[in-house]
């Protein structure tokens, strides 16, 4: 009898596991250990201390972006969710037809497209309506994050669409159920453990999104991520660390709060 195959026990497996996860984590925990460097260096240890921490949550520079930064991410996310949870539905409740592989495409169409072009697309295309009107708010920012989050949104509200049993939807409409009626007692809340992951994938990838906010936003708009940009530029200190540790913090908690969220809707 043939043993069944297990790519855990091929010869080398764990040495290239090691190496993969020392090359993607060390660089990270370097980061949060100088993040609490007593000394102004990134390169010399000069003790513990949470100065930088401090400095960083006194620096209204960085309050004022980092509040932008949730504004546009909240909002982006929300949207780009909502619009994601139609798309799906109307590309997995209803019978295959011509064109439909197309609009798979043209919704996946910001995962493709390399960041850089659509930065200058948007750059472009919002510039002619800035001076058409005049207006020069956080409109374009959150227009810009809101399309390209919902691709991001999109894959795990229609992965967990295709695994669901269509059974109770289709003992709904027997019950003379309407449309929104089925979807709102039966579908929604079978289906709000991928939306949850479609938000928080779209809230976590507009946090962090540096390349078209570069290109859209106008003066004065800086995200927090623009604003640790500039800051680098003109050289790395350990409140650039502290800042990175905090984001790093606050992904985690929101990926657990995620897992107890969806593990308890399951």
């Amino acid at each position: 009898m043939a043993k069944s195959f297990s790519i855990r026990h091929q010869p080398g497996f764990t040495t290239i596991a090691t190496v993969c996860f020392v090359a993607l984590y060390m660089p990270i925990i370097v980061l949060v250990v100088y993040a609490f460097n007593e000394a102004p260096s990134t390169s010399e240890w000069g003790g513990f201390s949470l100065k930088w921490f401090q400095s960083a949550s006194q620096n209204a520079q960085v309050i004022d972006a980092t509040l932008r930064s949730f504004q546009i991410a909240a909002i982006a996310a929300t949207l780009a969710t909502i619009a994601a949870t139609m798309a799906a539905l109307a590309t997995t409740r209803t019978p295959p037809y011509p064109g439909l592989t197309f609009k798979y495409a043209m919704i996946n169409q910001p995962l493709m497209v390399p960041e850089i072009v659509t930065g200058v697309a948007l750059l472009i295309f919002f510039s002619r309506i800035k001076i058409f009107t005049g207006y020069s708010g956080l409109g374009y920012l959150i227009a810009a994050h809101t399309a390209f989050c919902i691709p991001f949104a999109y894959l795990p509200i229609r992965a967990r669409l295709e695994n669901m049993d269509l059974s109770l939807e289709r003992a709904a409409a027997d019950l003379y159920a309407t449309p929104w009626q089925a979807f709102r007692r039966v579908t929604l809340p079978l289906l709000w453990p991928g939306i949850l992951a479609g938000l928080m994938l779209a809230f976590v990838i507009s946090l962090d999104d540096v390349v078209i906010t570069e290109f859209v936003k106008s003066g004065g708009q800086d995200t927090l991520p623009t604003y640790m940009l500039g800051q680098i530029r003109r050289g790395i200190t350990p409140e650039i660390n502290a800042i990175s540790t905090a984001f790093l913090l606050l992904s985690v908690v929101i990926v657990t709060l995620f897992f107890f969220v969806s593990k308890k809707r399951d």
